[in-house]
């Protein structure tokens, strides 16, 4: 039985309902950097073997976080690098168009706009309201190369239906992006089941992990269309034999990490994986989705205007509201000096608890309001 009050040791005057942002590190986590630690003071990277064993275990478990196999997954730096990694690995051709919705947060545009000097168009559909689905699904065209969405919008807080995109995607020829970040560790998520070539995803968000370590998913068979741009000793196929110059690229994902491991954030989100493969995913997205209609119904019940989506289908851990007669700058300016850790995002404020948030945490934080 896991103790979630052990194992998030809150301050109490800390309102922490921004997980959609950086998220609290569990206890195990904690504990996990700070052995880490320990031991390189102690015997330095001795037992560098048994770090690789961490390695291999937490790219198991980001398998299985996405349903996919192990050697299909790659350890980069952050969603950014990941998603660039594809826009500057395709062979693009003038006229090709790059649709991603209107709502996307930087990391999920600028890559694709970057591309402008290639005569690549980025086309933004909209995806508020119903039929968001079919509005992506109508815009894909000639010329269309490649459909690169936000599983959930960061903003809004929109969850998006993947999977007719994804086979729609799939039937036309035309590459699609999930950028997961907003979903794993949240709600549950599986890349063949939503046609996905490629998922990206940092996990300093939902998975409760450090800044600096993100998953990079791309299928199999798409994986020889992106040219490699970074190059190094770990993205080899003999990566351990230093003297060997006829060398050749992996043929798993580990071709995408060109150098040394981030051995420290490894650790560290390991741990924090851990705990969601205790629980079971299906518990955690039941009680994360308790806690957003929780906060709804509070919200509603102040007067607040609800930005993100009354369907439960639609939503994910976000919940952005604006209050009648407040700039939101001012609502978060009230909430952020009783305590509470949010953000302003989407035109509003924008709450977002997670599986263990306490009741009481977003209660004293409704009666902010």
């Amino acid at each position: 039985m896991v103790d979630l009050k052990a194992e998030f040791p809150l301050q109490d005057e800390v309102l922490y309902l921004n997980h959609a942002a950086v998220a609290p590190w569990p206890r195990r986590t904690r504990d996990a950097v700070v052995a880490f630690a320990d031991q390189n003071i102690r015997v330095g990277a001795r037992d560098y073997p048994a770090w690789l064993e961490v390695e291999a275990r937490l790219r198991q478990r980001l398998a299985r976080l996405i349903q996919v196999a192990p050697g299909e997954v790659a350890l980069l730096k952050n969603t950014s690098e990941g998603l660039s990694v594809i826009a500057q690995g395709l062979d693009w051709q003038p006229g090709d168009r790059v649709l991603i919705s209107d709502q996307e947060f930087p990391s999920n545009r600028i890559p694709w706009q970057a591309l402008a000097d290639r005569g690549v168009e980025v086309v933004e559909v909209d995806v508020s309201g119903e039929g968001a689905e079919q509005r992506v699904i109508d815009a894909i065209g000639e010329g269309t190369r490649l459909v690169s969405l936000s599983s959930v919008q960061y903003g809004s807080g929109i969850r998006l239906d993947l999977a007719p995109i994804g086979r729609a995607c799939r039937e036309r020829g035309v590459l699609f992006c999930v950028d997961a970040i907003q979903s794993l560790g949240a709600v549950a998520f599986d890349a063949g089941a939503c046609c996905a070539d490629f998922v990206v995803a940092d996990g300093h968000k939902w998975m409760l992990g450090p800044e600096g370590l993100a998953l990079f998913y791309c299928r199999p068979a798409v994986r020889d269309q992106l040219t490699l741009r970074q190059f190094g000793w770990h993205m080899i196929a003999a990566a351990g034999d230093y003297t060997r110059k006829d060398w050749q690229v992996a043929a798993d994902a580990t071709r995408f990490e060109c150098g040394s491991p981030n051995m420290l954030a490894t650790h560290a989100l390991d741990a924090s994986l851990s705990l969601f493969e205790e629980l079971g995913m299906d518990r955690v997205e039941a009680a994360l989705a308790d806690r957003v209609a929780h906060l709804h119904q509070g919200l509603a019940a102040r007067g607040a205007e609800l930005l993100s989506p009354a369907d439960p289908a639609r939503r994910a851990g976000i919940v952005t509201f604006r209050l009648p007669g407040e700039a939101p700058t001012d609502t978060r300016a009230r909430l952020h000096a009783g305590g509470v850790v949010c953000a302003e995002r989407g035109g509003g404020v924008r709450l977002s608890p997670h599986f263990y948030t306490d009741y009481s945490v977003m209660d004293r934080a409704l009666a902010l309001l």
